[in-house]
């Protein structure tokens, strides 16, 4: 036999006549059964301690029935034949109630009705199998047409069985077990019905404060991005301007040329501070359709990127300082995010080098290169070669190099910062670029 015979003859590309055959039977029954309940979850495996007490129930059953037929008071072992024969018969299919519940109700439902022309007992018997096939159904049926359909027609059979049937004389004990029993179900439902209820309260109570938590931190990182945003867009210009005029005045009675020049530096950094300012009050008062205040709309420009390196590194020039810029490697496009984070670190390294060491030249390196792993990286390096604080470095605090830490964070850049060796000081970031 080859192997394409061995996979048809498994259920491959062409299975058996027979399981053609019983595909459309299985279909149709699925078809009369309904669709299965909406949202319903799977039911649990059925485990062995449950298929034992299933065959335990229907053997229990059976010879309840057993009893009754040879019990004199029910015509004794002359009532085992005709209908009442069905009563063990019917309780056999029980043992598969979980399994196929409604298949099981059904079946019950049909051997049940002809045992009403014998005794008042085994009718009963009759019953409590119809009882327990519904309970079954209901329970473990994972169609709800069928279920809902089937209910009616079980209280019909009931009602059937027990029309002009007597009770069965029930001992004392017996009767204060069946009034007891129900009475004992109802408050353990009542009572795992109040847990449940304080336990949906204790989750909504934890849900509320999860998100109130959540707000305060939301509202946190909020302050911090705003903060930052000022910070990066105010210092520098700030510094800048500062310098600028603390120079002019310096000058201004020997050289009123280079006064002017000096005055003109300070005027173009607040009109470069303002636009950023009038930038960054604009994305913060759009609403949550992306639509800005009409009167700040004018100024939602390209947040500032690598494009406009060199014309920072201009305005710093102009306020006296040297700075050399160098792009190396290959230039790639990087997501705006990026591009504004690596603009900032400059921005805060030059407005650090003017503030803290006045007199001295900075370079500003960027590298579109790779690291140790072939990975795709970006490289913004400042260094400067020392100098003496100005006035204006008496206000530093760090928070900048903390804010551009936080920025790079977000991207899984690093930022490294501290004295060089041979002397001065550099600021050198690390930004991934081949998972963005």
């Amino acid at each position: 036999m080859t192997n394409d015979h061995v996979a048809n003859g498994a259920g491959g590309p062409n299975p058996p006549a027979a399981e053609r055959l019983r595909a459309p039977a299985g279909r149709t029954l699925r078809w009369l059964a309904g669709p299965p309940v909406p949202g319903a979850a799977p039911p649990p495996a059925l485990t062995r301690r449950g298929r034992f007490f299933d065959v335990v129930l229907a053997l229990l059953l059976a010879l309840a029935g057993v009893h009754y037929l040879a019990n004199p008071l029910s015509g004794g072992l002359s009532a085992w034949s005709g209908p009442a024969l069905l009563v063990p018969l019917a309780a056999a299919p029980l043992a598969l109630r979980r399994r196929y519940p409604l298949a099981v109700l059904w079946v019950v439902l049909v051997l049940t009705p002809p045992i009403r022309y014998d005794s008042g007992d085994i009718a009963y018997c009759a019953g409590v199998l119809c009882i327990v096939a519904t309970y079954s159904a209901a329970v473990h049926g994972p169609h709800r047409t069928a279920t809902l359909a089937s209910l009616p027609v079980a209280a019909g059979v009931l009602v059937y069985l027990f029309d002009g049937a007597q009770l069965p004389q029930f001992p004392n004990a017996v009767i204060a077990l069946l009034v007891l029993v129900p009475v004992l179900a109802v408050a353990y439902e009542i009572r795992m019905w109040r847990r449940r209820v304080d336990e949906g309260h204790q989750r909504l109570s934890t849900l509320e404060r999860g998100q109130v938590a959540a707000l305060q931190r939301a509202v946190e990182h909020e302050r911090a991005r705003i903060a930052r945003e000022l910070h990066d867009v105010v210092t520098h210009n700030v510094s800048v301007m500062v310098i600028q005029a603390g120079a002019a005045r310096k000058i201004m009675d020997r050289s009123p040329e280079r006064a002017r020049e000096a005055l003109l530096a300070v005027e173009t950094g607040g009109r470069a501070a303002m636009a950023e300012l009038r930038q960054v009050m604009g994305l913060l008062t759009m609403d949550s359709d992306g639509a800005a205040d009409p009167a700040a709309q004018a100024e939602l420009a390209p947040q500032p990127g690598l494009g406009r390196l060199e014309a920072l590194v201009t305005g710093v020039r102009q306020a006296g300082m040297p700075v050399e810029l160098t792009v190396l490697g290959q230039r790639r496009a990087v997501p705006p995010g990026v591009e504004l984070a690596a603009y900032r670190v400059v921005q805060e390294a030059l407005t650090n080098t003017v503030k803290h060491a006045s007199g001295a030249a900075a370079e500003v390196v960027v590298e579109y290169g790779t690291d140790e792993y072939g990975a795709g990286r970006l490289r913004v390096e400042v260094c400067d070669s020392g100098g003496r604080p100005s006035p204006a470095a008496a206000g530093g605090n760090g928070r900048g190099l903390l804010g551009l830490r936080e920025r790079l964070a977000v991207y899984g850049g690093t930022l490294t910062s501290g004295p060089r060796v041979t002397g001065g000081y550099r600021v050198r970031a690390l930004i991934p670029l081949e998972a963005l």
